[in-house]
């Protein structure tokens, strides 16, 4: 246990100079300007389920870092849109229990069976059916406006990549991300 608290300090030390300047890299001037209001998931994804049924779509902020290193906690938006056809690999909003919504990348499909993993999760999945699929993500935004379209040749080629590292290698990967940013 000592080493990996010797390890940890290393890393974090030699990170702290990284940390600051992505703090100011993502930094949004308008951010703090601008009245932000936060609900609760189980009041506001709904209503944006409503709006994508109807055929619009909705763009949202990420909350929680289970989606990282490709999506970030509050840092970037996501464009969900109906959802036709998913496919492994297709990062989607489900409702996998009544009222739990979580947006995770499609692992394994089987029929109308789908099992659901965060980028940054390297265990738990969750189970839910086609039926339970909300939308999908269409769209990557960043912050000054950068996009990524999510079948973009680039981005999916990384996304394989990630999938397919041992668990080891994702979890220092990980370490170390966490400790820059």
């Amino acid at each position: 246990m000592a080493l990996k608290a010797f390890i940890t300090r290393v890393f974090y030390w030699l990170a702290t100079p990284l940390r600051r300047a992505n703090r100011r890299k993502y930094a949004d001037p308008e951010a703090d300007t601008l009245l932000r209001r936060e609900l609760p998931n189980e009041a506001f994804l709904p209503v944006v389920c409503s709006y994508v049924a109807k055929g619009e779509a909705a763009i949202i902020w990420v909350k929680g870092y289970s989606m990282r290193p490709f999506l970030e906690h509050l840092r970037d938006k996501v464009e969900l849109s109906p959802c036709t056809d998913v496919q492994v690999g297709d990062a989607v909003l489900a409702e996998y229990a009544p009222g739990h919504f979580v947006l995770h990348r499609i692992i394994a499909r089987n029929g109308n069976e789908l099992t659901l993993r965060g980028d940054g999760n390297l265990q738990g999945v969750e189970h839910c059916t086609l039926a339970d699929v909300r939308a999908v993500v269409t769209k990557y935004i960043r912050p000054g406006g950068h996009v990524m379209l999510a079948d973009d040749p680039k981005l999916i080629r990384k996304i394989k990549r990630w999938v397919h590292l041992p668990v080891w290698m994702r979890r220092l990967y990980l370490f170390i991300y966490r400790q820059t940013i």
